[in-house]
């Protein structure tokens, strides 16, 4: 039995596009970080109060990349790496979107979604800035090969875009980058993403 907690407006939501993709049965507990997962009872889950967690038959596992990664080792058939090249490149690819793209992301939506009066404008425009160089590299990239780590959509993909989804929200102009526009838009258009998407 799976069951993933976390709400789907966390970091969660790429482990829900994940179990999709995978096609196993699941359940899902909307857990809300600043909520239960402060509770005695979920963190003897994960002792940092943070989401998502995933319980697979006892196998807890957390922090989104480790979930996403767990569940392509053992679910993901076409999603899996299906060498070490491979997997190289997933592992790769999966660290890069969280320390190179994820934290300028955070910083501008932050600074474009908080109440008005705590926004501040200057720190959402270096948010922004802080991704010219890795959207670059990934628009480099991606006009070499439709894919990141395969000749196919894997679980790279769809960590890196699971991530990037939040230039939406940011309001970050991917008109600069064409291949990573073009490339964003195959990997959030799957349809597993859009059921995803609907638990919102």
């Amino acid at each position: 039995m799976i069951t993933l907690y976390g709400t789907p407006l966390s970091r969660a939501a790429r482990c829900l596009w994940m179990l999709e993709e995978v096609g196993v049965p699941f359940t899902h507990v909307p857990t809300h970080f600043a909520g239960e997962a402060q509770k005695p009872e979920f963190r003897r889950l994960n002792p940092n109060g943070r989401v998502p967690v995933l319980d697979d038959d006892g196998t807890i596992v957390w922090e989104s990349m480790a979930i996403n990664l767990h569940l392509a080792d053992r679910y993901g058939k076409d999603l899996a790496p299906r060498d070490f090249a491979e997997r190289a490149h997933v592992y790769q690819w999966s660290f890069w979107g969280v320390t190179e793209i994820e934290p300028g992301l955070i910083e501008a939506l932050a600074h474009r979604m908080l109440p008005e009066a705590q926004r501040k404008p200057e720190l959402a425009a270096a948010g922004e800035a802080k991704l010219t160089r890795p959207l670059k590299v990934l628009d480099g990239v991606l006009g070499a090969g439709s894919w990141l780590a395969a000749d196919r959509f894997t679980v790279a993909d769809l960590n890196v875009a699971s991530v990037l989804v939040i230039s939406q929200l940011a309001r970050i102009d991917l008109g600069p980058y064409p291949n990573v526009g073009r490339w964003a838009a195959s990997c959030w258009g799957r349809p597993a993403h859009q059921r995803a998407g609907a638990r919102r």
